[in-house]
């Protein structure tokens, strides 16, 4: 018995809004995703850097010929093989000079047909156009896009988290007033049937109070309903497993809490913030560095070489099939001619990307700024609409007091006390509705000036 009352308890969850936000950031693939980039924008600036530094590459070649370099034709080879033949006949002599030329021969030989070749160099840029700068400044840019990125898709997961959590806390509370508008009409009911029994209500009073039970009953159902998927979409966003029992920490709050410092519309404030036009404007700057990186096409570049390598066969003592080496240090310059025009038509093309990224930016920044003053119009309408709510309570409140003593003291009709009750309903519907706007409107303002989840 003590296990079966404990279960269930151990199964529920409360949490706050801060905690349902922190589950959010914490397991939000999305935000993951994000801060890979970020890794790999910050490895690209990295190895950016490494394009000032000399660059050493070691290079090896063997290769098989078919055949060996000849130095001496076959004519020669046949002169030095016979030259004492060739001379006259003075016997020893003669056989002397023949084995001398075929030594002649033979050290003339290359065997080539085995080359092995191995070299070690050193690269070190020293003018490349400015292509280097250039492509430095455009990593460090991306970093601060990727770094932007981050930023836009961590407000957008604590808004949508916001409004999961709210609207879970709405819907709880128009649970608790369809059901206690059930209890309202299933009195109603009862009193009804007494009344019929007596003789003092007509069958069609209680057929229109059924019809109104069933109605209540079915908003039951669908707020119930409602709230179970609603829980489960938090469940999602907070990484949560989609059975978990929450319970939220404004869910039994009568009042919501109102925050002391009310945000307030400052365009100039948003523009700075909004990672939205901080990326745009990462954009424009990436593009105007692809245009000097382009541009260097049209510069020489310079670069200063040195190295060792060394070969075998080799041709700095003779020929000799032994490895033999030697150090080398140059220059290279590399001075662009004619292209046919290839490097000026991609100049011009990032030039008109750049001027693109400009218009937007410009575009983002007017809609930004309808978007803060629309977000200001809202608090503030939000703010009116929970003062009226507040106050169409207390008379929905007092009429259908007022109602049901009628009814109890036989002089009102049993439509006006239904009508009393909806008017109730209604009333206290839109108060959770406007508590709910007061809320969210705020957290589209933030949203709006880029300070969500800044500070808070």
């Amino acid at each position: 018995m003590l296990s079966g009352f404990l279960l269930p308890v151990q199964a529920q969850r409360m949490l706050s809004l801060d905690s349902c936000r922190a589950l959010a950031l914490q397991n939000n693939k999305q935000i993951g995703v994000a801060k890979l980039k970020q890794d790999v924008a910050k490895n690209v600036r990295k190895s950016a850097r490494t394009k000032y530094l000399p660059h050493v590459n070691a290079v090896g070649v063997y290769e098989h010929t078919g055949k060996e370099v000849s130095i001496l034709n076959s004519d020669q080879k046949a002169f030095l093989g016979n030259i004492g033949t060739i001379l006259g006949d003075f016997g020893d002599l003669s056989k002397q000079l023949n084995a001398l030329g075929e030594k002649v021969v033979d050290n003339f030989r290359t065997d080539t047909r085995n080359i092995f070749v191995g070299s070690v160099v050193v690269t070190q840029p020293v003018f490349m156009g400015g292509a280097i700068i250039a492509a430095n400044k455009a990593a460090d840019i991306g970093e601060r896009m990727a770094q932007n990125a981050t930023d836009a898709r961590l407000q957008q997961t604590l808004y949508t988290t916001d409004q999961a959590y709210w609207t879970v806390v709405s819907l709880h509370h128009k649970k608790q007033l369809a059901e206690a508008y059930l209890a309202l009409v299933h009195k109603l009911s009862d009193d009804v049937d007494k009344m019929i029994r007596e003789g003092v209500a007509t069958r069609s009073d209680g057929l229109s109070v059924d019809v109104k039970e069933n109605e209540a009953e079915m908003r039951v159902t669908q707020v119930n309903d409602g709230l179970v998927l609603a829980k489960m979409y938090l469940c999602q966003l907070c990484g949560l497993p989609l059975d978990t029992d929450l319970i939220l920490e404004d869910e039994n709050n009568d009042q919501f809490r109102m925050e002391a410092a009310q945000p307030r519309a400052n365009v100039e404030l948003a523009m700075i913030n909004r990672p939205e036009l901080k990326m745009l404007q990462n954009s424009i700057d990436l593009s105007k560095q692809t245009t000097n990186i382009l541009k260097a096409g049209y510069m020489p570049q310079v670069m200063l070489t040195g190295g060792y390598a060394a070969s075998n066969p080799n041709l700095f003592n003779g020929f000799q099939k032994k490895f033999t080496g030697f150090w080398n240090v140059g220059v290279m310059v590399r001075v662009p001619i004619w292209n046919w025009g290839d490097v000026a038509y991609k100049v011009r093309a990032s030039k008109g990307a750049t001027a693109i990224a400009n218009l937007e930016l410009l575009e983002a920044k007017e809609m930004i700024e309808l978007q803060v003053n629309q977000s200001q119009f809202k608090v503030d309408e939000s703010a009116k609409r929970l003062t009226m709510a507040q106050s169409n309570i207390l008379r929905a409140e007092e009429n259908l007091r007022t109602a049901n003593l009628g009814f109890q003291e036989g002089v009102i009709q049993t439509t006006t006390v239904m009508e009393a009750q909806t008017a109730w309903l209604l009333a206290q519907s839109q108060r959770i509705d406007a508590e709910i706007d007061v809320k969210m409107s705020q957290v589209n303002l933030r949203k709006a000036l880029g300070t969500l989840g800044i500070n808070e």
